[in-house]
């Protein structure tokens, strides 16, 4: 499981022109599932994504947690994660796990950011055509493996 964590300003996620989900402040996080991988890998990766000090404290120190800082968090399935482009310009997507194994697991992430983390979390669509607009804060940038 993979996932590249954003500190945000705002996100604001569309499908076919329609507004699905938006925060004001927290974490855009892509989310890629992995053709191995379990449900043994989404609470780590929840508790990573909850515990991840990447907001500044009143010192200018990144000290605080997302839930720390009152931000919210916007979870978006990204099975692009997985693109292997090591052969030729077009990528493979065969190390990401089917549709039917990924679905529920970036489910599974987003619960236990809400029940285990108090965590308010917004999705994107998964497996949808999504537009996203984003205004990232620093930028701070984390890549995340599990």
């Amino acid at each position: 499981m993979k996932a590249v964590i954003q500190r945000v300003k705002y996100t604001k996620l569309s499908v076919e022109g329609k507004l699905i989900s938006e925060i004001f402040g927290g974490l855009a996080v892509y989310l890629g599932v992995g053709a191995g991988d379990t449900a043994e890998k989404c609470a780590p990766m929840a508790k990573k994504i909850a515990q991840l000090r990447i907001f500044e404290d009143e010192n200018g120190k990144m000290n605080f947690s997302v839930k720390d800082a009152d931000g919210e968090v916007l979870l978006i399935s990204q099975f692009t994660l997985y693109g292997d482009c090591t052969h030729g310009n077009r990528p493979s997507f065969i190390g990401a796990a089917r549709p039917e194994i990924a679905e529920p697991l970036y489910e599974e992430v987003a619960r236990c950011l809400r029940q285990e983390w108090g965590l308010t979390v917004k999705q994107g669509v998964f497996g949808a055509d999504m537009k996203i607009e984003q205004y990232n804060d620093g930028p701070v940038t984390i890549l995340y493996e599990c």
